[in-house]
């Protein structure tokens, strides 16, 4: 009796001690193996006498019984521990402040040119869009640039074959839609896009750039009609204050062709060095549709007229965000782009 009692008290403080599962397992099977200690304990038996063995067996059976349960209590009471670990590890603190998910914003050309179009829908006009590789017959032979035309010298285009090039302007689009519609009236198209140009990559010039280029043919078309088309156009982007004026230029494609200038926005016409001085600042060209294009396109000039204009859209940006370098546009920094939320 004294050693089943010693035996116990050994056994439940042990346990009690555990602290480990696999230390747990361990005491299991110093307690209740095959070799272990109660076992041992049992093999007494064959030297008590007979009247005292079912007794003695009996609170063998007892003592296996509390020590199961004891380890079993115990293995509860370490799981459970273990898991608490594993929470207190493994748990958010949120009382902190969550990852900050951003919205991208449109780049400002996007914004520009998408001001543009609408601006255009809303008088009628419909945009039109193409292939940013042409054929030289539509980007300079039907725009009045034929193959010996010193014109060309100045578009220093880039050619992919002999007939084929990347576009120098998205007039081959107006020739395409002239030629598609012709004789029908009236016309009034925008064609914006990238167009490219061998150039010196510098503050205010790049090898490639965005244009949108507008076309109206219908009967009696004049300069008038150019000039409050754009002085609608220059106040919508930059302030119903903003005044145009024409100077003369030559266009291949238009007869008379003028250059486009508007009040500064900065000094209000006042000068400033923004405008170097003069209170204007070119923005674009244009000029009545040379009957040339006309009459190549399958229209009688005689019956019907039209005034064509083609606008930088990094110009009209640079002027309206006070952007010093084109190449701003092009050098993905995010820093830059993240100024313009404020204007969408």
């Amino acid at each position: 009796m004294e050693q089943i009692n010693t035996l116990k008290q050994e056994a439940l403080e042990q346990i009690q001690q555990a602290a480990s599962l696999k230390e747990l397992n361990d005491l299991r099977i110093a307690f209740l193996g095959k070799k272990g200690s109660i076992q041992a304990l049992m093999k007494e038996m064959k030297n008590l006498p007979k009247e005292e063995k079912p007794a003695f067996g009996a609170m063998i059976n007892t003592l296996k019984q509390e020590v199961a349960e004891a380890l079993e209590q115990q293995k509860s009471n370490l799981e459970e521990l273990e898991m608490q670990k594993q929470i207190e590890s493994e748990k958010i603190d949120i009382t902190l402040p969550g990852r900050q998910f951003e919205l991208g914003n449109k780049h400002p050309l996007i914004t520009v040119l998408e001001e543009l179009e609408d601006l255009f829908i809303g008088l009628g006009y419909q945009v039109i869009e193409g292939s940013d590789i042409v054929n030289d017959e539509y980007c300079f032979e039907r725009a009045n640039i034929p193959k010996d035309h010193p014109a060309r010298a100045m578009q220093d285009s880039l050619y992919i074959d002999p007939e084929w090039l990347l576009r120098t302007h998205t007039t081959a689009l107006q020739m395409k839609v002239l030629e598609e519609n012709a004789p029908k009236l009236p016309i009034k198209v925008v064609c914006p896009g990238k167009v490219y140009r061998k150039d010196d990559d510098d503050a205010t010039h790049s090898h490639q750039f965005m244009q949108m280029e507008g076309l109206v043919i219908a009967e009696k078309v004049t300069l008038a009609d150019l000039k409050g088309t754009l002085e609608f156009m220059a106040k919508k982007l930059f302030g119903q204050d903003r005044q145009i004026r024409f100077r003369p230029s030559y266009f291949p494609f238009t007869e008379p062709s003028v250059e486009v200038d508007v009040s500064c926005h900065i000094c209000g016409g006042k000068g400033c060095p923004t405008c170097k001085g003069t209170g204007w600042i070119e923005i674009l060209g244009a000029g009545e549709v040379h009957p040339n294009v006309l009459k190549m396109a399958g229209y009688d000039p005689e019956v019907c007229s039209g005034f064509a204009f083609g606008v930088g859209i990094e110009r009209v940006a640079m002027l309206k965000y006070g952007i010093d370098d084109i190449r701003h546009f092009y050098t993905n920094d995010l820093r830059f782009n993240k100024q313009f939320k404020r204007y969408e």
